[in-house]
Order: structure tokens, then sequence, then C-alpha cells
């Protein structure tokens, strides 16, 4: 398995952020220096409620010292496990904040569930992707594919035989992702992961995480590893019984530790809230009380 590519029109940079387990990539067309990021991280502890900078500045610094011509952040979905870094970075070096255009729906939730004020119309980001668009990179250009299960605005990003393919297949060791939360499906998931393996075998499907135990973090498989997937296999490639698999692994799976804090910022395309009449930000935590 690779952790990271050069060939002639592009290349791939990865950086792993270990307290979340998250890769995001510095992705470059070769001929014009014009690059994008996928999935920046914000750094955040959640005990403190402090959130800071230095993973993000990795790759600020990176584009900066390589003289990169910076376009576009590209989010896979609004993820539940970390905070993005969207807007620092677009703050730091430009550029647009790119994600599918379901995220209007995982907004509606989340702005209902969490009393937010917020508009649930995407108007946050840049740009909304649709199936098939293409963006722009150099003499390159990324394709969107919406690959939903997880989420609802679960995007995949393809270019020069390479596919971004956020929250879907994990490692072949681990499965893949979780659909549990609303919106998510596993009977869209098992067909978005027929998706990717549709794709020639030596295609490179680049990882949103990994969480090895005895072993070093990969960032790259490729589609005939992960038809190799324990999930797959186990599933014998029938859906009914992939569901099955991955409902009863679902059913064990403990809330993220930063589900309501990254959801409340990523909706916003990385936005905080505004100040309160304190001068300070706050976000919120929903209450249940369980009856005995």
């Amino acid at each position: 398995m690779m952790s990271d590519i050069n060939n002639e029109k592009i290349s791939i940079t990865p950086f792993y952020h270990e307290d979340t387990g998250t890769w995001s990539y510095v992705v470059t067309d070769k001929a014009t220096s014009i690059t994008a990021i996928v999935d920046p991280v914000l750094d955040f502890d959640l005990p403190s409620g402090e959130a800071s900078y230095e993973s993000a500045d990795e790759l600020v610094q990176f584009v900066k010292n390589n003289n990169l011509q910076f376009q576009w952040v590209l989010e896979t979905h609004a993820h539940a496990d970390h905070l993005t870094a969207a807007p620092y970075i677009k703050e730091k070096l430009g550029g647009k904040i790119v994600i599918g255009e379901g995220i209007r729906e995982v907004q509606k939730h989340f702005v209902d569930k969490l009393n937010l004020d917020v508009k649930a119309d995407g108007s946050q980001f840049d740009l909304l992707m649709r199936e098939g668009e293409t963006l722009p990179l150099g003499e390159s250009n990324f394709k969107a594919h919406p690959t939903p299960g997880h989420t609802n605005d679960s995007m995949s990003y393809e270019i020069e035989g390479n596919v971004f393919i956020g929250d879907t297949f994990f490692h072949p060791d681990l499965g893949t992702a979780r659909c549990d939360f609303p919106g998510g499906s596993a009977a869209k998931l098992f067909k978005s992961l027929q998706f990717l393996l549709s794709f020639p075998d030596d295609y490179k499907l680049w990882l949103c995480h990994d969480y090895p135990e005895d072993r070093e973090a990969v960032a790259c498989t490729t589609v005939a590893e992960q038809k190799n997937n324990v999930h797959f296999k186990k599933s014998g490639g029938d859906p009914e019984v992939y569901t099955k698999i991955r409902t009863e692994r679902d059913s064990t799976l403990s809330v993220p530790r930063l589900i309501f804090p990254s959801l409340q910022v990523n909706i916003r395309a990385g936005q905080f809230p505004d100040d309160e009449s304190n001068g300070r930000k706050y976000l919120k935590m929903p209450l249940s009380i369980k009856k005995s």
C-alpha cells in the first residue's frame, strides 16, 4: 500500500492527524503548481474547549514553502469526528470551500436537533458539487461522485487515477464506515462501495481515516485491495448480508467524542458561532435524561 504519489500530472502529499485518525491531503497539478487541500483538520481539545491551528499550519506552510498556487478546499462530508480547518486555510491561502450538495440535508437535521440559527441551504460554502461535475486543477480536473451511506452529503473526488473517498472504505482490515448517523444507510453505503470497486483495480483510493493498532497508519489503498475489505468479504457481495453486518456493528459503537462540536462548526463550513453578550463563543451540547 502506498502512502503518497507523484505521477506525471499530479502529486499527492498526505498529512496524518493522530488525535482524530484523520488524513488530509495536498493535491497539486505539477504543470501549473495549482493545488487543493482535502479535509483539513482543526486541533480541538474537548475538555478545555480550546481550538488551535498547529495541524492546519503544517498544510499552509507546505503550500507556501513549495510556492504552490492554492485554489480549493475539498470537504468529503461534514465530519462528525473532527472540526474542519477550512476557513483558516482560506484565510491564509485564499481559494474556495467545496462540499457535496447533500450538505443541505445534514444541515436541516442538526439545525433542528441543536436548535441552531443556521441557514440550511448550503450558502455557507463557496461551491456545492453535484454528481459528475468537475473542478479544474491546472491541467487536470476533479470529478465529483456522490457516495452516500455514511452521511447524505458524502462525496468522493476523482483525479488522474486517484479517488479521495471520505468515510466509505477504511483500511481493508478495519472494514467500512458506520451508517448510524442521521441520514445514514447501510444499503446506500453498499451501493457506494460497489461503485468505488467499479474503478480499475490499480486506481488509488485515498482514505479519510485510519486507526491502526499494530501497524503504521496507511493513507492509500487500491481498488484491488479493497475487494478484500473485511466487511465486504464477510458479506460475500450480498447487499442484505452487508447491511446486517454493518447494522449489527453500528449498534455496538459509541457516539463519537467530538460529534456535537464538530457538526455545529462543520455544517457552517468551519465558521464558529457568533460571540455572545460576554464576548465569548459557545458550542451546544444536547441533554437527555434517562428515566429510572
